[in-house]
């Protein structure tokens, strides 16, 4: 299921950081929007910004960030849910179990795991299911396995 992907690693928690408050702001390049920067972004949400629910502000930090870059949200573009849900989910299963302590470290070693790659919703959900427009305007419930937890 996994495609022969290697990830662009993280030097620094600095960089990460700034990553985080570029697209808060949304001041990111859209080229920066990477999907590293994507887990980079969602780690560094849910460990370093507890001011921020991201469960109830991460569709609209990201559709506003892409509306920001001339992007559109739409039936077919930008801001997906059930992906962006399915890898908070992710993200959050993965800090559970992480011994590793530094911001880049946690973030290096979870785009080298099973959850940091980019077809690992595909575990969960039939490619027909997750790439439905219903998936993407909203979050639907796996179709293939739960979530983790």
């Amino acid at each position: 299921m996994t495609t022969e992907y290697r990830p662009r690693l993280f030097e620094r928690d600095s960089d990460i950081r700034a990553l985080g408050e570029r697209l808060l702001a949304c001041a990111l390049p859209r080229e920066a929007w990477t999907h590293e920067a994507h887990l980079g972004a969602c780690l560094w949400l849910l460990t370093e910004r507890p001011d921020i629910d991201v469960d109830a502000g991460i569709a609209t930090i990201i559709r506003r960030f892409n509306e920001s870059v001339g992007g559109v949200n739409d039936d077919h573009n930008g801001y997906h849910d059930s992906i962006t849900r399915a890898y908070v989910a992710g993200v959050r299963h993965f800090l559970s179990g992480t011994a590793e302590t530094g911001l880049a470290a946690r973030v290096n070693a979870l785009l080298l795991s099973p959850m940091g790659t980019r077809d690992w919703p595909l575990r969960f959900y039939s490619r027909d299911l997750l790439f439905s427009v219903p998936a993407r305007r909203g979050f639907v419930e796996p179709d293939l396995a739960p979530l983790p937890a």
